[in-house]
């Protein structure tokens, strides 16, 4: 594993120690790394919509009306809803 030296201002330093101290993590080099990890998290997650996005827009415009993407989009809802309360009664 690699080393890497940073300077933070007090206030940072203090923060990153309590987490630490928490018993959350088991120093401060951990709480480092799950924010990294967070992070990198968060990147791909918006690579990942922005390339649905600009595939969509690449598509061209659509045939449905706001009132028909409304409609399924509400379908889609309630569908997701179904499902999540067949799971939530299956897993008792």
């Amino acid at each position: 594993m690699a080393t890497m030296n940073i300077s933070l201002p007090d206030a940072m330093k203090i923060w990153a120690e309590q987490q630490a101290e928490s018993g959350r993590y088991s120093n401060t080099s951990d709480y480092v790394r799950d924010l990294i990890r967070k992070d990198q998290d968060r990147r791909h997650k918006i690579d990942q919509l922005q390339s649905l996005v600009t595939a969509g827009v690449a598509s061209g415009e659509g045939a449905r009306s706001m009132d028909e993407l409304r409609a399924a989009a509400k379908h889609l809802a309630r569908d997701g809803e179904a499902n999540e309360d067949i799971q939530s009664v299956s897993n008792k």
